[in-house]
């Protein structure tokens, strides 16, 4: 027997794909490259790309509140967030078509056997974010660490949009970031890792590592064992 593939989970966070609206098809480019150029480095290697909602979601949800206000329930909230991130996650499919799974994971109690090099994965059901949903991967095809690729370089221990002292932070513990974030996930709330995930990587044991999606050196870095800019929580 030969040995066990490398899988690595990478959630995408929506803001990478859609920033403000209009898809930014120069990080797709770039994303595209970069997971190809991993791949061919090690055949080994099994990429599972879960897709973020980005300002899709938030156009769709602020639709809905101005036209019935307080009526938009956090169900009908999640689900347009839900289906945001499965287009995102067509598209993420389609520009990897040919070494692609055919099918999009969205049902997470739900274990496909899956060979192909990469396999995307989208949003799953009201009250789960796309964190929750790559922690799921984690703990359903055996993965141990997520990379998650944000619009942010680190977390920090305040809100740098609110406090100027705010410093960075390498490496946090589960159990310190759950202080930071909370416990209860509200839909399109702006935490730096959703508090179920958190909660649930802490229990499967599994590490995730914070990076900005859209410096690819750092990225790289990260991959070859380099020193990189990034928060580690494990």
């Amino acid at each position: 027997m030969g040995s066990p593939r490398e899988k690595i989970v990478i959630s995408v966070g929506g803001s990478l794909v859609v920033p403000n609206g209009g898809i930014d098809t120069e990080f797709l480019i770039k994303f595209n490259k970069f997971i190809r150029t991993r791949l061919a480095e090690n055949k080994k290697r099994q990429f599972f790309l879960i897709a973020g909602g980005g300002s899709t979601t938030r156009h769709y949800q602020n639709a809905g509140r101005k036209v019935i206000g307080d009526k938009l329930t956090h169900d009908d909230l999640d689900w347009l967030g839900i289906h945001a991130t499965r287009l995102n996650a067509h598209l993420i499919r389609t520009i990897f078509r040919d070494v692609a799974h055919p099918y999009i994971l969205k049902h997470y109690e739900i274990i496909r056997k899956v060979e192909e090099p990469v396999v995307v994965g989208s949003g799953w059901k009201p009250g789960w974010s796309t964190d929750f949903c790559a922690i799921m991967v984690c703990q359903d095809y055996g993965a141990k660490t997520v990379i998650n690729l944000s619009n942010i370089n680190q977390i920090c221990d305040k809100d740098p949009n609110k406090s100027s002292d705010a410093k960075p932070i390498n490496k946090i513990s589960w159990r310190e970031l759950r202080k930071l974030v909370g416990d209860k996930w509200t839909p399109g709330m702006h935490v730096p890792f959703d508090p179920i995930a958190a909660k649930k990587a802490q229990s499967l044991g599994v590490k995730a590592v914070i990076v900005n999606g859209r410096d690819f050196d750092n990225l790289e870095n990260y991959f070859r064992g380099r020193k990189f800019t990034g928060t580690v929580i494990k």
